[in-house]
């Protein structure tokens, strides 16, 4: 099986195809239209719609002619480039997937199932999202659905939902970095509560001895066999679950499981 990936980039809000980039790549290469025509086997016409095709669409001059031929401009070298780091991003590694420590067992469970050679990481959503959106991730399993509004150029599909604890020993809270914390908060703020942020910790168990109180997904403490009661009904701080995904040949198998698990 021979698997061909097809990169497209936004630039200024508009979307440059792999054809266009590869017109763009040959105009650069070969320091001319009519040289690039003949190697994409082209018509000089056709080449010339392509680049304005380009430019217009994003308002950004691509090529510049010269005394010695046509040149890419510094703008239309950094699309080059950027499209060449998005192939080698998607040739030369494993599929990765990031989550967080609420979904990492999910995670794991549904790798090991389909046998992939995924690379699983670990890390905060806003993290996760940035991998995402830097192409260093291939799929995210997000905790909090708030921030699928800053990932409106991508797929996802919600695969689960989740409840929280809510552990009230008065108005000084921990926040911890993992789950649907803001959701949690939002939750205090509608009943009116007063109450103050005082630190953030990544260790559940910091978090449970710090003494104060807090938030965290009941998932995690069952993970570590441990049974609170929680302050707050658990279905008042439920959460979704989404898979959130841009290319999905890399992570078919996995997504294809994880929706199974979904029904």
């Amino acid at each position: 099986m021979h698997i061909d990936v097809s990169i497209a980039l936004r630039v200024n809000g508009s979307s440059i195809t792999a054809r266009q980039i590869e017109v763009l790549e040959a105009v650069g290469k070969e320091g001319s239209k009519t040289a690039a025509a003949r190697k994409l086997k082209l018509s000089v016409p056709v080449v010339h719609r392509y680049i304005s095709s380009i430019e217009e669409s994003t308002g950004v001059k691509m090529i510049a002619s010269t005394p010695s031929g046509t040149k890419l401009t510094d703008d239309g070298r950094s699309i080059v480039n950027a499209a060449r780091m998005m192939r080698l991003r998607c040739s030369e590694r494993r599929a990765r997937i990031a989550c967080t420590p609420v979904t990492e067992e999910l995670a794991m469970s549904v790798i090991s199932a389909v046998r992939s050679e995924a690379d699983l990481v670990i890390s905060d959503d806003r993290t996760n999202m940035n991998s995402l959106m830097d192409g260093t991730a291939d799929m995210i399993l997000l905790d909090d659905p708030v921030h699928l509004f800053d990932l409106e150029n991508f797929q996802f599909i919600e695969i689960g939902s989740m409840d929280m604890v809510h552990v009230d020993r008065g108005r000084v809270y921990v926040l911890y970095r993992y789950g649907a914390q803001r959701i949690a908060y939002m939750h205090l703020d509608a009943s009116g509560v007063d109450y103050r942020i005082d630190g953030e910790t990544m260790s559940l168990r910091d978090l449970m001895d710090s003494g104060k109180s807090f938030f965290v997904d009941e998932a995690l403490l069952n993970k570590e066999g441990v049974k609170i009661r929680s302050a707050t009904e658990p279905k008042l701080l439920r959460h979704t679950i989404n898979a959130v995904f841009g290319d999905t040949s890399k992570i078919a198998n996995v997504l294809g499981e994880l929706v199974r698990r979904s029904k």
